[in-house]
C-alpha cells in the first residue's frame, strides 16, 4: 500500500472567485482514481472517480466539446 498524497490543483480557467474545484491526477497510476475536492473546503469530503469517468467528464466539459 502506498502512503503517497494527494497533489491538489485548480484548471487554469479558474479565476479568484473562489467557486473552484481541485483535482489531484497524480494518483491515476497507483490507484486508477482521480480525487476531487471543493476547494472552498479542503478539509471537507472528497469524491474518488475512476480515472476513466474523470476522463470522460473532461471530455464533455472542453470547450471544443461544448461549443464546437
Amino acid at each position: 500500500m502506498t502512503t503517497e498524497s494527494p497533489r491538489w490543483f485548480k484548471s487554469s480557467y479558474s479565476g479568484n472567485g473562489g467557486d473552484c474545484v481541485e483535482a489531484a491526477t497524480n494518483l491515476v497510476a497507483t490507484h486508477g482514481t482521480v480525487p476531487v475536492r471543493d476547494s472552498k473546503n479542503p478539509g471537507g469530503p472528497v469524491l474518488d472517480l475512476p480515472a476513466t469517468a474523470f476522463a470522460a467528464f473532461i471530455d464533455a466539459v472542453k470547450p471544443s466539446a461544448v461549443f464546437g
